[in-house]
């Protein structure tokens, strides 16, 4: 038989990490199981039938399948609507149509979190066409301090009556902060709800999704928005993006998916309704099976001498793990480990390239069943000091283990960490 080329003293390291963090998964798997049976629940009280997977083509008038995801998803986030669509091309393109739902022009954006994630920015300030910039509506932000919201500040910002629309990123992006709570971002709500009552609170919800029991619409969010190659789609979903919230601002954002007066109407399934349903039902678990593939990785980066964020103890709040190697080689080396372990294009080296949309660099390994999916197991990073690698996903803790230590068995080779 064929193994992975995994030396003995780094599956012994290995050993030795997992042993230290097995009693951390029970946490997680706790929180699967509650998570499972909200959706089993939610599945059965809309009545989930095998007629709902035909899916339509053309304008995709009447589909049952798709008007009932939309009705889960708003049950599971604790949201008046919902809208789960193929036709949102990534998370930023959902977060985008989910801004776009609150404000007109001469309002105000305000980001309670420091800049937004680097794609989203060309939504708010890009200088091309179809950017809140080009329509007029301003942004202000608001910095984090000691990594987390500054409530007062945010406060004060939020009471000008221009301000429409309050922005908070539950995950860190590529900024090194702390991933927001449920419970930090429920806080965040009640202070701006107090402040300006007629702001619309936004949440990019993006690798949070049934990570904790609740959801930011079940503390205070007016509307929430985030991938479906991410967390929700449980490793299933070919592509798509959901937004849940208020019905007003959905049927808002639903003009800006597809046109005015068309909206959450039309937008066929084209046969792909069975993955959203079945990847759904998986994404408690495959959300598990990620967080665990985390905290094994920042045991054994930790243990390899590097800096890593969250902890390997630390209660989380998204499925990202930081790891800082303070220099490009080391960085290099982690991504080309984890492009080995993937089932897809095992094959390739990945290289920092000119990514769209970002300022820097960008190397990034994701060998993929579904092209950029980060519910798979993925590294990521800007190529800027401090050199700090994003890893995410794992559709199971075995490969996802396999993956991190094909990741150590090249740093070790090119001569860096204990």
């Amino acid at each position: 038989m064929t193994y992975l080329d995994i030396s003995p003293e780094v599956r012994q390291l290995g050993a030795e990490a997992e042993q230290a963090i097995r009693p951390y998964f029970e946490r997680i798997d706790a929180i699967s199981e509650r998570n499972t049976e909200k959706v089993l629940a939610a599945f059965s009280k809309n009545r989930v039938a095998e007629a709902m997977f035909a899916g339509t083509t053309g304008y995709g008038y009447d589909d049952k399948g798709r008007e009932t995801l939309d009705q889960i998803y708003a049950d599971l986030f604790g949201a008046e609507a919902a809208l789960v669509r193929i036709g949102f091309v990534n998370g930023t393109h959902a977060l985008c149509c989910a801004m776009f739902s609150a404000v007109k022009t001469g309002d105000v954006v305000l980001s309670a979190t420091g800049p937004a994630y680097d794609t989203l920015m060309n939504t708010i300030t890009g200088d091309m066409a179809g950017s809140m910039k080009q329509y007029g509506i301003g942004y202000q932000q608001v910095e984090m301090k000691d990594g987390l919201p500054d409530i007062p500040a945010i406060v004060e910002a939020a009471k000008a009556p221009e301000v429409k629309l309050v922005f908070i990123q539950r995950s860190k992006g590529y900024a090194v902060r702390e991933t927001l709570s449920c419970e930090q971002i429920g806080a965040v709500c009640d202070a701006v709800h107090a402040a300006n009552p007629e702001a619309v609170i936004m949440v990019d919800n993006c690798y949070g999704e049934f990570v904790e029991e609740l959801e930011p619409t079940q503390v205070g969010a007016d509307i929430i928005a985030g991938s479906l190659i991410k967390n929700p789609g449980g490793g299933l979903a070919p592509t798509g993006g959901y937004i849940a919230g208020r019905r007003d601002l959905v049927e808002n954002a639903s003009y800006r998916l597809t046109a005015p007066g068309i909206g959450g109407e039309c937008g066929c399934t084209m046969g792909q309704s069975r993955l959203l349903f079945q990847g759904l039902f998986l994404a408690p678990h495959t959300v598990a099976q990620a967080l665990k593939t985390a905290v094994f990785g920042a045991k054994v980066m930790q243990m390899m001498g590097f800096e890593v964020h969250p902890l390997p103890e630390d209660i989380r709040h998204d499925i990202i793990q930081t790891i800082a190697f303070g220099a490009p080689e080391p960085l290099c080396r982690f991504c080309e480990g984890i492009q080995a372990g993937a089932p897809v294009d095992s094959f390739v080296t990945p290289v920092p390239w000119a990514m769209p949309g970002y300022d820097d660099e960008v190397i990034m390994a994701a060998g993929a069943f579904v092209q950029g999916a980060s519910i798979e197991l993925s590294a990521d990073a800007p190529m800027r000091e401090p050199y700090v690698c994003y890893m995410q996903g794992g559709l199971t803790y075995p490969s996802g283990k396999a993956g991190i230590l094909l990741a150590a068995e090249k740093i070790r080779q090119a001569g860096y960490g204990k």
